[in-house]
């Protein structure tokens, strides 16, 4: 089948859970949903809004308790560990990652499991922290005080906090929960008892059902998407291994081959898509959302894949000097029915109740409709009013004149019954 650029696009967005409001206010069973249909949640801690796993949410369901998130961790409903970065990841698919922490601790040089074993010094530091938590229960980082003779820097972790992370890493131990944001370590048989070695996936396995996952979750999908430190899932699939693995699972049923206009490389579309992807080749799956999205949001996460698709050219400007950013410091890119029309740097200022819009940048030859500045407005004062800060400021915007009419729709919502 060929599909055009608009159908690919429409099938990512229903698959990513972006192609039209829920009806029904959400629950904390639609943000499990929500997950384990994208198959991971992105962890980033900058919160000039809210931070990017909660906007990630918000994007799909609208107004939410973000509370709920760390319900599902401490329930077990979710775990964390590295995917495509540090994730939140759905619990059944521990069988899988569990893999890669069985691998990391045979090759830790600090670990006194590891094969490499080596610096007693740092491997004492590891035990000592492994001995706290055994006797006294889960621990967080600052439980461990810094050392006194030691200046501080961004990076310069204390060697508590970096043997936390190396037994995390091989999931000796694991997040039992957070507080305030904060991990909670705890042993990983505290945090999973039932657990058993045995149910590991095999590397080939664990390849093949990543792959499979990043199919179903994109609806549609290129091997390079897949694969590599950009890939859906980072570094657990090379090139070589989704191409082998997608050929074997076209021979069986579970993906099919597809093009899209503009391109002769082949796509990807999961079995259980396939009715998705008949509609939107019929032009009948079209998203009548208007969201905010946060830099890491799958959709615009693999900068490539947002330009093939969305003609969107899209960098995250948070390391990059003030003096010499476009967009903003966290602009969020702005989905409107279907296309990346977009950019919006915001600031939630939580003890004045302010959202403050510093600047709204629309791609070039948006046309600036009735629909587009209801939609933002509408748009804009939810978020607003789901972080507490329901007074909206609008600096600036490009073009200029869309600001004034913005601020006019802004108030049109505010007024209407």
């Amino acid at each position: 089948m060929r599909l055009s650029n608009m159908a690919a696009r429409s099938l990512l967005l229903a698959a990513q859970g972006l192609q039209e409001r829920p009806a029904e206010p959400a629950r904390k069973a639609d943000c499990l949903a929500a997950i384990r249909r994208m198959g991971l949640l992105q962890i980033d801690t900058i919160s000039v809004v809210a931070r990017s796993p909660y906007l990630v949410l918000w994007s799909r369901l609208g107004d939410y308790e973000p509370r709920w998130l760390e319900e599902l961790l401490a329930e077990g409903a979710l775990f964390e560990y590295w995917s495509h970065a540090a994730c939140f990841l759905p619990i059944e698919d521990f069988c899988i990652y569990r893999r890669r922490m069985l691998d990391y601790a045979e090759d830790d040089a600090y670990l006194p499991s590891g094969l490499n074993a080596q610096n007693a010094e740092k491997r004492e530091v590891v035990e000592r922290v492994l001995s706290h938590i055994r006797e006294r229960g889960a621990a967080r980082s600052a439980d461990f005080p810094y050392p006194r003779d030691r200046a501080r820097t961004w990076w310069d972790w204390k060697p508590e906090k970096i043997a936390l992370e190396h037994l995390f890493n091989a999931g000796v131990l694991m997040i039992a929960r957070r507080e305030g944001f904060q991990r909670i370590y705890d042993l990983r048989e505290r945090v999973l008892p039932d657990w058993n070695d045995a149910h590991t996936h095999t590397p080939k396995e664990a390849r093949r059902q990543l792959t499979l996952k990043a199919v179903r979750a994109l609806g549609i999908a290129r091997a390079k998407w897949l694969a590599g430190s950009t890939g859906y899932f980072g570094n657990y699939l090379r090139t070589q291994d989704v191409k082998a693995i997608l050929t074997e699972e076209i021979r069986t049923g579970e993906a099919l081959a597809v093009t899209v206009e503009g391109s002769d490389e082949p796509a990807y579309v999961h079995r259980d898509n396939g009715p998705l992807m008949e509609q939107a080749a019929e032009g009948a799956l079209a998203s009548t959302m208007t969201t905010f999205l946060s830099p890491f949001d799958p959709v615009v996460s693999h900068r490539g894949r947002a330009r093939e698709l969305f003609g969107f050219d899209y960098q995250i400007e948070t390391y990059t000097p003030a003096e010499r950013r476009r967009y903003g410091y966290f602009s969020l890119p702005i989905l409107h029915r279907g296309h990346l029309v977009g950019r919006l740097d915001a600031k939630a200022h939580r003890q004045e109740g302010l959202f403050e819009v510093k600047s709204l940048h629309l791609e070039a030859k948006t046309p600036i409709t009735d629909t587009l500045l209801s939609e933002i407005a509408a748009t804009l004062t939810a978020f607003a009013q789901w972080h507490k800060t329901p007074e909206i400021v609008l600096r600036l915007s490009d073009p200029p004149d869309f600001a004034v009419a913005l601020r006019a729709a802004l108030t049109a919502v505010k007024e209407k019954p």
